[in-house]
C-alpha cells in the first residue's frame, strides 16, 4: 500500500477561522463527559481516554486515574486472547480474519499491541493498523497500537488499563498483540484468559527463536499457513506439537491445550479455533479458574503498579536526579562500586 502526498494547509484561512480551530484545539473534555462518551460506545472518547492513560505528563495522571476508577465497575465483561508468535509467522493477518469472524458472530472486538521494542524499530506494530485493512473499517473492531516506550512494565500496565477502558466501551472480546520476542509474552500471559501461540510449519524452535517456556505458557497452538503445498507439513508439525504437548505438567486450569491447523490468508480453520476458545472458558468456568485467574491478574497488578510507582518516584526524586549522574561517573571511573553507590542512592 501506496502512502500518498499529503494535502498542504491552506494559507487563506481567515483569522478568525484560524482562532475557531486553535480553540477547538485546546479545549479540554471533563471526566464526567469522557466516561459517559466510554460507556455509550464513543470511539473518539475512549481513543481521547487512552491517550490520557499512555501519557507521561503528571498533570494527566490524576485525571487518567478518575476515569479508570469510573469504568472499572463497567469492566471484566469480556474475553482476553493474547496471541504470540515470531514476526513473519503471519500475526496481522490472523488477527485481522479471527477479528472479521468475531464481528460476523455479532462481537465487539479491541486489538491492542504489547510491544516495547516499538521505539526502536518504530512501526513494528503501527504497520499493523494499515495492514489489517479491513479489520480497521469495521465499526465492530477497534485497534490501538501500545505506546512507544523502552519500559515492558510500563507499557504492559497501560495495556492493563486500557483493557479496563475497552471492556466499559463494549467490547466483548480483547485480543492483545505481542511482538513474540524477549519477556513480553510473560507480561501479555499475566493479563489474559486464553494465551495462543501461532507458529509456522517446517520451521524449529531453534529458527523461530521460540522458547520452551513460551509453549509451556500456551492454552493453544495455531499452525498457521495451512494451505497449499505447506499442508503436508503443516499436518506433521501438529502431530509432532501434540506428541510434545504430552510432555508438560498438567495445567491448573485442568485444560489440555490443543492444537489447531488455519490459513489465515484463506481465513480457514479461524472458526474452529473461536470454539476452541469457547470450550476452554466453559472449562474454566466450570471449576472456577477462570475468576481465580482474574484475581490473580489483579494481585499482580497491584504489585506491579507499586513497583512502577516506587522506581518513578525514586528516579524523579530531585536529590537523585543531582546525585545519580555524579555516582554513575565515579562508578565508570572505578572510585566507587556498583554497590556502594546504590546503597548511598537508596540513602538519600
Amino acid at each position: 500500500m501506496q502512502e500518498k502526498d499529503g494535502v498542504e494547509s491552506s494559507k487563506s484561512l481567515s483569522p478568525n477561522v484560524a482562532k475557531i480551530i486553535k480553540a477547538n484545539r485546546k479545549k479540554t473534555i471533563s471526566v464526567t463527559e469522557l466516561v459517559s462518551g466510554i460507556l455509550a460506545g464513543n470511539i473518539t472518547a475512549l481513543s481521547r481516554a487512552i491517550t490520557l492513560i499512555e501519557s507521561t505528563n503528571p498533570s494527566h495522571s490524576k485525571k487518567a486515574n478518575d476515569i479508570i476508577s469510573k469504568c472499572l465497575p463497567h469492566a471484566n465483561t469480556s474475553t482476553r486472547i493474547g496471541i504470540t508468535g515470531v514476526p513473519g509467522v503471519g500475526k496481522s493477518t490472523f488477527i485481522e480474519a479471527f477479528g472479521i469472524h468475531l464481528t460476523s458472530l455479532q462481537k465487539k472486538v479491541a486489538v491492542l499491541a504489547v510491544d516495547p521494542s516499538s521505539s526502536l524499530s518504530q512501526g513494528s506494530i503501527l504497520g499493523d493498523k494499515t495492514r489489517m485493512e479491513d479489520l480497521v473499517k469495521n465499526d465492530n473492531a477497534f485497534i490501538r497500537p501500545s505506546p512507544s516506550g523502552n519500559s515492558l512494565g510500563g507499557v504492559a500496565r497501560k495495556t492493563r488499563e486500557t483493557i479496563i477502558l475497552c471492556e466499559a466501551a463494549g467490547f466483548d472480546t480483547i485480543i492483545i498483540e505481542t511482538v513474540g520476542v524477549g519477556q513480553s509474552e510473560t507480561a501479555v500471559h499475566g493479563m489474559v484468559d486464553f494465551f495462543l501461540l501461532l507458529k509456522l510449519a517446517g520451521a524449529g524452535d531453534e529458527l523461530q527463536g521460540i522458547k520452551r517456556g513460551i509453549i509451556e505458557m500456551a492454552d493453544a497452538i495455531v499452525i498457521n499457513k495451512a494451505d497449499g503445498e505447506n499442508i503436508k507439513a503443516a499436518k506433521t508439525a501438529k502431530v509432532e506439537f501434540n506428541r510434545a504437548l504430552h510432555l508438560y505438567p498438567a495445567k491448573a486450569s485442568e485444560w489440555s491445550p490443543k492444537v489447531s491447523l488455519c490459513s489465515a490468508l484463506k481465513r480457514e480453520g479461524i472458526s474452529e479455533i473461536w470454539n476452541m476458545i469457547e470450550d476452554y472458558t466453559k472449562v474454566t468456568t466450570a471449576n472456577h479458574y477462570f475468576e481465580t485467574n482474574r484475581n490473580n491478574q489483579n494481585k499482580f497488578w497491584l504489585l506491579q503498579t507499586i513497583e512502577d510507582r516506587l522506581k518513578s518516584n525514586f528516579y524523579n526524586a530531585p536529590k537523585i536526579k543531582l546525585e545519580l549522574p555524579k555516582q554513575i561517573l565515579l562508578v565508570e571511573a572505578g572510585k566507587t562500586t556498583p554497590f556502594a553507590a546504590a546503597e548511598y542512592l537508596l540513602s538519600l
